[in-house]
C-alpha cells in the first residue's frame, strides 16, 4: 500500500522534524501561499536579506570563489525591493534536517515568476540541515517587492529505497547547519 504524498511529508516533519515550523494546511488568504501542497512544501521568506549593491559597486567583477562581503548590504524588513536587474539574498523561515534517505528540490512559485522573479536554490541533500540561503532574482526592467512571511518557493522531496552511500554530513558540506543569510564559501 502506498502512502499519499502529502501524507509522507506530514510524517516526515513529525518524525524526523525535517520541516520546522511546519504548516499541514496550504495558507493563502491575503498572502503568497505556503505550507504542505501535493507533493512538496512551500516554503517562506524570512525578513533578513542581502541585497546586492548596484550603485557603488566596490568591484568589477563577481568572483564565486572570492566574495567580497562589501557587495551588499544586510536589511531586515517584512518588504524588500530587488532593484530591476539584481539579485538578493534571502532565508526560509523554515529549518531543515533532511533524512539520508530523502533530497529535496527546490522551485519558484508561479505568482513571482510571472513578475520577473527567478527564485534558485540548491538541492537539499541527504542530512543537509539548516535554513536555506535562498537566492532571488529581478529579471524585470522594474523594481519587485518582496514580502516577507509569505511563500517564495516550492520544495519537492524524493525519497529512495536505500539510504546514499555519502550523505552531505558525511563529507561536512561548507554549508551545514547554517543559520544565517550565507554567502558563496570555498
Amino acid at each position: 500500500m502506498s502512502i499519499k504524498p502529502d501524507k509522507w511529508i506530514v510524517r516526515m516533519a513529525e518524525e524526523k522534524e525535517m520541516i520546522k515550523p511546519f504548516s499541514q494546511n496550504l495558507i493563502n488568504k491575503g498572502k503568497i501561499s505556503y505550507g504542505l501542497s501535493s507533493y512538496g512544501y512551500d516554503i517562506r521568506l524570512d525578513n533578513k536579506f542581502k541585497i546586492f549593491k548596484t550603485e557603488e559597486n566596490p568591484v568589477d567583477v563577481i568572483d564565486p570563489k572570492k566574495i567580497d562581503g562589501r557587495l551588499f548590504r544586510d536589511v531586515i524588513s517584512d518588504i524588500c525591493i530587488i532593484p530591476a536587474h539584481s539579485f538578493v539574498l534571502g532565508q526560509s523561515i523554515e529549518y531543515f534536517k533532511i533524512p539520508r534517505t530523502i533530497t529535496g528540490l527546490c522551485t519558484g512559485k508561479s505568482t513571482y515568476a510571472r513578475c520577473g522573479i527567478i527564485v534558485n536554490v540548491t538541492p537539499l541533500e541527504a542530512e543537509w540541515e539548516g535554513y536555506l540561503t535562498i537566492e532571488i532574482s529581478n529579471n524585470s526592467p522594474l523594481p519587485t517587492k518582496l514580502y516577507a512571511g509569505e511563500g517564495i518557493a516550492q520544495i519537492l522531496f524524493f525519497e529512495s529505497d536505500e539510504c546514499c552511500a555519502v550523505s552531505y554530513a558525511d563529507r561536512k558540506g561548507k554549508y551545514q547547519g547554517q543559520k544565517e543569510v550565507t554567502v558563496a564559501r570555498i
